[in-house]
């Protein structure tokens, strides 16, 4: 099982080798926010200075990478379908849920290199990050990732259709871009969206990436955000597998 999960981790690293483009354009648009739109926060803060804002604003710049970049990872698979690559690999003797834990541990190396990335162009502008709550961001980058990165594989299985795919995919991305606090914290807004914010899983991964990045270590929300996306986690990688057998079938 572990050895056809590595086989099948090297040939998606291999793809990303000769294709880094997409993994390299993943993180211009949190980057330029950050760039660009974190200095306008500084009068959202109490202090007023740019090192809060982008302790505000880094890790919801962060959860862009995650939920757009994992979200379009089903498009391949798509490809993949269609032209009967994935039919042949489903039914080889091969494990087959390694199929799946392939592409997704790929996604979360993905990521977590691009979180990198990230914070190191928030540490050049002025933010100060401990080493525990840099490792602690990259478990919850790579939690968020795997659920995004299986819940796009599960609907890319099911839709089978890139345009079909885009518009879900696009048609949720605002709403939970806003909801869970990316660009300006939850609290700034009414009460009713402080209360719908609280059903999108998002929000308790931003505002644990908060605590992390305020070295608020014992803060409630890094558990709880831990805790709820290893559950989704599971719950979409398993469907992206039964997906998958019933693919094979």
């Amino acid at each position: 099982m572990f050895r056809h999960t590595m086989l099948f981790l090297g040939y998606e690293l291999g793809n990303v080798r000769r294709n880094p483009a997409w993994a390299v354009l993943g993180i211009l648009q949190p980057v330029l926010y950050l760039l660009l739109f974190a200095p306008l926060l500084t009068q959202t803060t109490r202090s007023g200075t740019l090192g809060e804002a982008l302790r505000m604003f880094t890790p919801g710049s962060m959860m862009m990478i995650a939920l757009f970049g994992s979200m379009f990872a089903g498009f391949s698979m798509i490809n993949e379908t269609r032209n009967g690559v994935l039919e042949r690999l489903a039914v080889s003797q091969a494990w087959r849920p390694a199929i799946i834990l392939g592409r997704v541990t790929k996604d979360m190396l993905v990521l977590a290199f691009q979180a990198l990335l990230v914070m190191g162009v928030a540490v050049l502008m002025g933010l100060r990050l401990s080493l525990a709550a840099t490792l602690l961001m990259l478990l919850l980058m790579a939690a968020t990732g795997l659920f995004a990165a299986s819940l796009s594989y599960g609907l890319a299985l099911a839709i089978r259709d890139e345009n079909g795919l885009s518009q879900i995919v696009q048609f949720f991305a605002l709403p939970l871009t806003l909801l869970a606090g990316m660009l300006l914290p939850v609290s700034l807004g009414p009460e009713w969206m402080q209360t719908v914010a609280r059903f999108n899983p998002l929000y308790y991964s931003v505002e644990a990436g908060r605590s992390l990045f305020a070295d608020r270590l014992s803060d409630t929300t890094i558990p709880v955000a831990f805790g709820i996306f290893a559950v989704l986690g599971a719950l979409s990688l398993a469907w992206s597998v039964r997906s998958l057998g019933k693919l094979a079938g």
